[in-house]
């Protein structure tokens, strides 16, 4: 649609039209070619409203701009060369491009993208920039009114687009395979496209993280933490690609916060056993990755970095300095404080954590180890007998 020199913003409502008219007709009238189906009827759709412009003037002058960007369009775009210089891109990363524009500010950028490219809900792009949902939802419509009426012919940056595929292989890795595949896949690109150092970070902290994917649910659904894990579930050939990848990266000498967080992630992933895990150089990692982004997750992570390394009570001068609304806080002071002996204390904050759960596994885990203490709010029991560290966190 942008192709043919549809607006951006028009392009988007005339897709989402033929998807809703793909689910009504596709049970019945499969398409031979889907993607040619919905090109055809999105743009169908969209002569259709700019046809039906109560001002003749405006659509006069609509239709007049549609031509120009048309030809335009023939004249200087080689379909096999993206806008954003590289070879082979497809075109959903090339619309990541186009989002992260100039004009905008890169969190608006991101959110703008995972948004109408990314196909993430406005509340679960609240949830991952920890912001409320309202908030969200008019930074949105103020990145849509910035970049109304420009050409989105330039590339944005490639920071930004690493952020946003993060953001979405972060939704995957939290229930969605599909999700979490397309994103490596689309990092995958975007490492083969450009010199960027970070590009190789992301993919590679995707590769790490991917790899644990099969040992992190129960048969049940259960959510498993890193330190319960059975390791021997891991995929050691996405391990080996993810470090491989980071080392190369590594050796320029120019970190970046992906560069930062993929060496924890190795360093876990290198470890046979929980026991054997470098809690010294993951905190040393930490204090690098907090002076480049200055983040109080990080911050929340570091501290349970501490405490592994150094003992519950310096972890719990550590996260004193985390402030309190960061997420999963309660659940780093539960497993801090059980840790340091204070069971009763750590069972309320357990099941405190669990009313606050962003998902349902994350909740009755924290039931689970609330029980397991004998927390009274807890409704879920459990005969564990170790304390495991709050699944999100290191």
């Amino acid at each position: 649609m942008r192709r043919r020199g549809a607006d951006f913003a028009d392009a988007e409502d005339a897709v989402q039209e033929a998807l809703v008219q793909a689910l009504e007709r596709w049970p019945r009238e499969p398409p031979r070619d889907p993607a040619a189906w919905l090109v055809t009827v999105a743009w169908r759709r969209h002569v259709d409203a700019v046809r039906s412009a109560s001002s003749r003037r405006r659509r006069e002058d609509a239709d007049q701009a549609l031509s120009t960007r048309q030809a335009e369009d023939r004249a200087h775009t080689d379909p096999g060369v993206t806008t954003s210089g590289a070879q082979g891109l497809d075109d959903t990363l090339e619309l990541f491009f186009l989002c992260a524009h100039r004009a905008l500010s890169p969190s608006a950028a991101a959110a703008l993208t995972l948004r109408a490219v990314g196909g993430l809900t406005t509340r679960q792009i609240a949830a991952a920039h920890m912001v409320p949902e309202a908030t969200m939802a008019q930074r949105i419509s103020r990145a849509k009114r910035t970049i109304a009426g420009r050409r989105l012919d330039a590339p944005g940056d490639v920071s930004t687009v690493a952020q946003v595929l993060y953001l979405i292989f972060n939704e995957g890795y939290r229930g969605e395979v599909d999700l979490a595949s397309e994103a490596i896949r689309l990092a995958r690109q975007l490492h083969r496209a450009v010199d960027h150092h970070e590009a190789a970070g992301l993919l590679s902290l995707m590769l790490l993280h991917h790899a644990r994917r099969p040992a992190r649910f129960a048969a049940d659904g259960g959510l498993v933490p890193l330190a319960d894990q059975d390791r021997s579930l891991w995929d050691a050939r996405g391990i080996a690609e993810g470090v491989g990848i980071l080392q190369r990266a590594l050796a320029h000498d120019s970190l970046g916060p992906f560069q930062a967080q993929a060496a924890i992630a190795a360093l876990h992933a290198d470890a046979r056993t929980v026991e054997e895990t470098d809690w010294v150089q993951i905190v040393g990692w930490y204090d690098d990755l907090l002076a480049l982004t200055e983040s109080p997750v990080v911050a929340l992570n570091r501290a349970i970095a501490v405490g592994e390394a150094d003992g519950a009570l310096a972890g719990l001068a550590a996260l004193a300095e985390v402030a309190e609304d960061v997420p999963r806080r309660t659940a780093a002071a539960a497993y801090l404080h059980e840790k340091a002996g204070r069971t009763e204390l750590a069972a309320e904050l357990y099941a405190r954590a669990a009313r606050n759960a962003g998902s349902l596994p994350e909740r009755e885990h924290l039931l689970r180890q609330a029980a397991r203490l004998g927390g009274g709010d807890a409704r879920a029991t459990s005969d564990r007998r170790t304390a495991t560290r709050p699944d999100g966190v290191v």
